[in-house]
């Protein structure tokens, strides 16, 4: 476990870090004095999030970058390497994504959310291990999410994408542990989260799209990911909701495939109708600073007991031990 001074003393780097969940990663590292490299497109987010590490006491380095140009993720890591020594931890959040049916997708959208989405995290993961793998320390994190597991309707290629990281992730720890090295990786998986991806998304339906919920503040996300960072293990689940889709997927499936075909179209729009075309971040940055909260801050949860009871096995086990032992010790007295 990291102490205190430890967690100050860390260079971390976050991609997506402008606005969402990424956003919410990169101020609670922040938060602890953590040294915070910044990489996405949009300067603007970039630079408000640099303000607010900075005024939390960390210190912050705005790059700005596409997840898709590997020469440029890879100049990014250096650039943290000559600023400040080393990277210790290394979160791939960024992503784009398209709303719509497979048949109404283009070959150039799977492409491209495949290169962002997917290629995106190898070439970060890529460029991380380039300065972890020498020193034998540094942490990836990749954020991940229940459709890693259970896709779901319109969004095929995010989907496709998110299980490719697993594949690459699994892949990955396989040869890290024939060579005996100390580097660790692991995946977050995510419930619905309110963030501004619903807003910027690429959509062809005909109302406004949604997170599925439950939803949940990407706070709640942030503090998963200081768990894991604290307490590296394989994979960290999110949410109820998000054990429940993992679990389903594994034992049926394909009541799940109509179940989802039945609801899903409906649970992904909000009844408000998309009037005009909307304005989208998947060739090309949008302009300002969204933030890390999305519109559905009045129906998003800010706890999560699942990931409480997650991240506090060892307290849990500890009292259930200690109560057991008082009982036990309570019985014999009463039998002396």
């Amino acid at each position: 476990m990291a102490h205190a001074r430890e967690r100050r003393d860390r260079v971390v780097v976050v991609t997506g870090a402008s606005a969402g969940v990424g956003r919410a990663v990169a101020r609670a590292f922040g938060a602890q004095g953590a040294k915070v490299a910044l990489l996405a497109r949009t300067r603007e987010g970039l630079e408000e999030a640099a303000r607010e590490i900075q005024r939390s006491g960390g210190e912050a380095l705005v790059l700005p970058v596409d997840v898709a140009d590997a020469a440029a993720v890879g100049a990014a890591a250096d650039a943290v390497v000559d600023r400040w020594g080393r990277i210790d931890v290394w979160v791939n959040d960024a992503m784009v994504s398209v709303f719509a049916p497979v048949k109404e997708t283009s070959p150039e959208e799977y492409r491209r959310v495949t290169e962002v989405d997917y290629l995106g995290y190898v070439h970060g993961t890529l460029a991380a291990l380039r300065h972890m793998l020498p020193r034998d320390r540094g942490h990836v994190i990749q954020i991940g999410s229940a459709l890693v597991y259970r896709s779901i309707p319109l969004q095929s290629a995010y989907c496709a994408s998110k299980a490719a990281i697993r594949g690459f992730t699994d892949s990955l720890r396989c040869e890290l542990h024939h060579d005996q090295s100390r580097v660790k990786v692991s995946m977050v998986q995510l419930p619905a989260v309110n963030t501004p991806q619903f807003e910027v998304v690429r959509s062809r339906m005909p109302n406004a799209p949604q997170p599925v919920p439950p939803i949940y503040q990407p706070e709640v996300i942030a503090r998963a990911v200081l768990h894991v960072a604290d307490h590296p293990v394989r994979e960290l689940w999110v949410g109820w909701s998000t054990v429940k889709a993992i679990v389903g997927q594994f034992f049926i499936p394909g009541l799940l495939d109509r179940y989802l075909g039945r609801v899903g179209y409906r649970s992904q729009q909000r009844p408000i109708r998309v009037r005009g075309p909307r304005r989208d971040n998947v060739d090309a940055p949008l302009p300002g600073d969204k933030g890390a909260h999305g519109d559905f801050d009045a129906r998003s949860r800010g706890r999560s007991s699942q990931l409480w009871l997650r991240t506090h096995r060892a307290w849990i086990a500890g009292a259930a031990l200690a109560a057991a032992l008082t009982g036990v010790a309570g019985w014999r007295a009463l039998r002396a």
